[in-house]
């Protein structure tokens, strides 16, 4: 189009409730194929990724394309086609601004009523259950659960057998926060992120009051989502852990790290060879599980600089020797991995979280290394991620 045919799309009424990333994957991916209903799949996620009916609305009243009775020819020129609007949305997804809770009103500057997240006391537990109930009430469970309608069957799954199959406790569905012990809680929270996939598509049965039905299912971005609201909530009451979100421990409880950390495991386990990528990813899920004993860390030092042995001739190639030796110093003097007379045995615990993140910086250096030794390679097109 050129600049008289310019969509403007009016982003100033919009809040965005889901991660900015993940609307802009949705939202390309209708645009790549815009096969019908790609409309409905449209409103769907405007009305799941942003507050309110707003867009949804403003959608709407954007000419459809191919439309005989609609607008007159000057507005479409003006206002472009819902495909123009939809598009632009989205290449300008950045610059809407995240939901926030409202500012305090008035009784909860003065003190009374509910505190301003709108619950008192915190309960965690019912907070969890909310957010799941919140899934389930948009289809996210359908797959699994099954989705009543008039006109279906009667036969639906055992939503309660479902989760006990994989956590092995019966009875938890539906979920009654206040009996839950904290393994079971915790428990709950790591199923269900295996459990929910996002239903790309919703159809309206109005038959006999039916509701709504839900189709066209996805697993990677409904965990996305939900990974970002259960780790909010974590992150909220200061819980120490999250889910996590790349690994092998991935959509499992792991310890939270700051932010430079998180961002070396980012590094190191995409960026290492596919030679030693599944013990990189076995070592770090040894080391961050939320239920890590002193010996898994200490398995997951020992890990790490088992890849480190197999690369000292590259580290002695650029330290020469016997300065390579220094970084093994460590390993072999603390009471690791060799268990000999002599190594040091009475040290503080939190040593290990220091000799592991600093073994773990070491590979990533190795990497550096090696990618710094290849020749380039030519780029690639990169898949998806949903």
């Amino acid at each position: 189009m050129g600049d008289d045919d310019a969509v403007i799309v009016d982003l100033s009424n919009y809040e965005l409730v889901w991660p900015t990333d993940l609307f802009t994957s949705e939202g390309k991916r209708i645009l790549r194929t815009l096969t019908s209903p790609w409309e409905d799949r449209a409103e769907w996620l405007l009305t799941e990724a942003l507050v309110g009916s707003t867009a949804v609305t403003d959608f709407r009243e954007v000419e459809a394309p191919r439309d005989p009775w609609g607008a007159t020819r000057e507005s479409r020129s003006r206002r472009g086609t819902r495909e123009d609007w939809f598009s632009e949305l989205i290449s300008r997804a950045s610059e809407i601004r995240p939901a926030v809770a409202p500012r305090p009103y008035w009784p909860q500057r003065r003190g009374r009523g509910l505190s301003a997240d709108g619950i008192t006391p915190r309960d965690t537990r019912r907070e969890f259950a909310r957010i799941v109930a919140d899934f389930a009430e948009k289809g996210y469970l359908a797959e699994q659960f099954g989705e009543e309608c008039v006109d279906g069957r009667d036969d639906l799954p055992d939503a309660s057998a479902v989760i006990a199959r994989r956590l092995g406790i019966p009875g938890l569905w539906p979920l009654t926060p206040t009996v839950w012990d904290e393994d079971i809680f915790y428990g709950l929270i790591e199923v269900f992120h295996d459990l929910v996939s996002r239903p790309r598509l919703r159809r309206f049965h109005s038959y006999g009051g039916c509701g709504w039905h839900h189709s066209e299912f996805h697993n990677g971005p409904a965990r996305v989502l939900y990974r970002a609201k259960i780790n909010e909530l974590l992150l909220e009451v200061d819980a120490g852990y999250e889910l996590a979100a790349e690994g092998e421990d991935l959509g499992r409880l792991v310890a939270v790290t700051d932010d430079a950390r998180s961002l070396l495991v980012h590094r190191v386990l995409n960026d290492s060879p596919p030679a030693v990528a599944a013990r990189v990813r076995h070592a770090i899920a040894l080391f961050r599980a939320r239920d890590a004993s002193l010996e898994s860390k200490r398995s997951a030092i020992v890990a790490a600089v088992g890849i480190l042995e197999e690369r000292r001739g590259l580290i002695r190639d650029e330290l020469g020797k016997p300065n390579d030796g220094d970084l093994f110093k460590i390993a072999n003097g603390f009471d690791l991995r060799h268990r000999r007379a002599g190594q040091l045995t009475n040290y503080n615990d939190t040593f290990l979280d220091w000799i592991f993140w600093w073994y773990l910086a070491t590979i990533e250096l190795t990497n550096k290394l090696i990618e710094a030794a290849e020749p380039p390679r030519t780029g690639t097109a990169s898949a998806p991620p949903f």
